[in-house]
């Protein structure tokens, strides 16, 4: 649910990052074909213009698409009617905002709240109970009622006829305890590894986030840097394209660092 979740908002904020691509390379289309006009900018440079407006719209459709399949296996997950009309709170914020978390490695509250390692833990005390019950079957038994056994000496009974089967029961009974307590600790292993695996991946997340949040000042830099050149006359237009699908794959990068971490917390 938190993986369906996530993607409809993973993919609106892509939606917004398409289409403000779609914006740039269409001002950049205009503003090439003016020159071309003007006789400062060739038919070639045009047509690679024309190019990039294409598969932005291209990818605002394929993003769009996937927004509205995102909603629908959101709702169907969650118990909703496939074609309900759903707005997620972190759809409309500026960022995915991802509140920073310090991984804290704690073994011990992964395996209290672990329900597998309760069940195995029930099942190994039932079957030290069994075992128990066994012996105490298979042992002397004395009536110690009043002063009888005082009166009368001869009332201890010893089961005789079924010794060896109940002695069998018993062995078997205690290798199966130990199988579950070998189980019990194989668990606590896997989860102890897993606990570990999940706090190294939340600081891996906040890392990546970090890198792509630099990345993406860096390509608003780059981007700014260009347009100022092309307006300037100094830059060509494949320049300012370079550097626009730079800022666009910054930006895609940084929504899905956001989104590692919010997964990564959960």
């Amino acid at each position: 649910t938190d993986k369906a979740y996530w993607q409809v908002v993973s993919l609106r904020h892509k939606q917004k990052l398409a289409q403000a691509y779609l914006d740039l390379v269409k001002q950049l289309d205009t503003n090439v074909h003016k020159m071309i006009d003007e006789g400062v900018a060739t038919r070639s440079d045009g047509l690679s213009v024309d190019v990039k407006v294409n598969e932005a719209e291209m990818t605002l459709t394929k993003v769009n698409d996937g927004l509205v399949l995102a909603k629908m296996l959101l709702c169907q997950t969650i118990g909703l009617p496939v074609g309900e009309a759903i707005t997620l709170p972190e759809e409309e914020t500026e960022t995915v905002a991802a509140v920073s978390l310090t991984p804290q490695l704690d073994v011990a509250q992964a395996w209290e709240n672990r329900p597998e390692l309760k069940q195995l833990e029930n099942m190994a005390d039932m079957s030290r109970q069994a075992t128990n019950i066994l012996k105490a079957g298979n042992l002397p038994m004395v009536a110690l009622t009043g002063g009888y056994l005082i009166s009368n000496p001869n009332v201890l009974r010893i089961p005789i006829w079924n010794w060896g089967d109940v002695m069998y029961e018993v062995r078997a009974s205690k290798n199966a305890t130990t199988i579950l307590n070998l189980e019990l600790e194989e668990a606590k292993e896997k989860i102890e590894l897993q606990a570990t695996q999940t706090a190294y991946q939340m600081d891996e997340a906040n890392k990546r986030l970090t890198l792509a949040e630099t990345s993406v000042k860096q390509a608003d830099e780059n981007l700014r840097t260009a347009n100022l050149g092309f307006s300037e006359g100094v830059i060509a237009p494949t320049t300012v394209m370079e550097a626009q699908t730079a800022w666009l794959q910054a930006k895609s990068q940084q929504i899905d660092a956001e989104i590692d971490v919010r997964l990564s917390q959960v």
